[in-house]
């Protein structure tokens, strides 16, 4: 069976079917309980669960701090951050306790908690709303990242963070939580974190996006005269090199996309990582479309930032003239 949903409500079915299932599960954040969300993603699970869902106090290191807490007791907390840039102020308590606390202990304890965050641009947003961090948040060992693009990919996505026996961030497209609808599986569904997909077989070109860029980049591709092959990683860290280096051996080009800047952004890292495994295969020089390397602007400068279909288009067009 399943029904038809949204991304935002893939995020709901998720989190409720995992609170029915265990209840060592909790969620947290601010405006989570009664309010339901800022995006109504945990619309009605207080009415559902009054004991395990609740609003936090208005301090992202206090809901980090809360959450490690609670996982080295035996709980599975689910927090909120209502946007991704507010989770800089519980970076510490990432970095240096959650990352952390496996290792620390000599596994003695794990810390089973997942962080969801909306990220990225793209919905006319004020300042400090619209930033995409994956590769911050993957540069810290014991932390996995994950940034779904579909509504089954979320849902699949976000069980298995939810189970997962160390820290997820988990980074949910803004710009794409109402814009498409498909069938998700109802009932017990998950998808293996690390692992990413082929979304479109090709022979001539590989171009890597995720998030909110996967839907760009299929556009922008679908113009491109050639045989395009799109894979999306799913989980930034760990990432699945292997998927991507044999698209690439077989292609012999590739593109990255990705709407964070530029410099040391997560293109760097895989064009590291296919020198080291398929160099000797590479056609063409690998190509990179990006945010710029600036603050993410204000709304009314957002398109211009953001990779759009044309940009992505051109980088795929520059990979092929090689």
């Amino acid at each position: 069976m399943a029904n038809e949903l949204r991304i935002v409500e893939a995020v709901q079915q998720a989190l409720d079917e995992e609170l029915a299932r265990d209840d060592s599960v909790v969620l947290f954040g601010e405006d989570v309980g009664v309010t339901g969300g800022v995006f109504r993603a945990t619309d009605g699970l207080v009415d559902a669960y009054p004991e395990r869902v609740y609003d936090s106090t208005l301090g992202e290191s206090g809901i980090v701090g809360v959450g490690i807490g609670l996982a080295a007791a035996g709980m599975t907390p689910v927090a909120e951050i209502q946007f991704q840039s507010f989770l800089y102020q519980g970076f510490a308590q990432l970095v240096q306790h959650a990352a952390r606390l496996r290792s620390r202990s000599r596994g003695g304890f794990t810390c089973p908690m997942t962080i969801r965050t909306p990220y990225g641009g793209g919905i006319r947003a004020l300042e400090h709303h619209s930033e995409s961090f994956e590769a911050g948040f993957a540069h810290v060992p014991g932390l996995k990242v994950v940034v779904p693009s579909s509504p089954t990919e979320t849902k699949g996505l976000l069980t298995a963070s939810i189970r997962d026996p160390d820290p997820v961030v988990f980074m949910e497209p803004t710009r794409l939580y109402r814009a498409m609808r498909e069938p998700v599986p109802e009932g017990d569904y998950t998808l293996p974190l690390g692992e990413a997909t082929v979304v479109e077989a090709g022979e001539d070109v590989t171009v890597v996006a995720w998030g909110s860029m996967l839907r760009t980049t299929l556009s922008a591709v679908d113009g491109v005269d050639a045989d395009v092959e799109v894979v999306n990683p799913r989980t930034i860290y760990p990432l699945d090199t292997e998927t991507i280096t044999e698209s690439v051996k077989k292609t012999g080009r590739c593109v990255v996309v990705h709407e964070a800047p530029m410099t040391a952004g997560l293109g760097a890292e895989i064009v590291s990582r296919l020198t080291e495994t398929a160099f000797y295969h590479l056609e063409s020089p690998p190509e990179r479309v990006t945010g710029y390397d600036v603050p993410f602007p204000m709304f009314a400068r957002e398109e211009a930032y953001l990779p759009s279909e044309e940009r992505v288009r051109a980088g795929v067009e520059r990979a092929l003239s090689e």
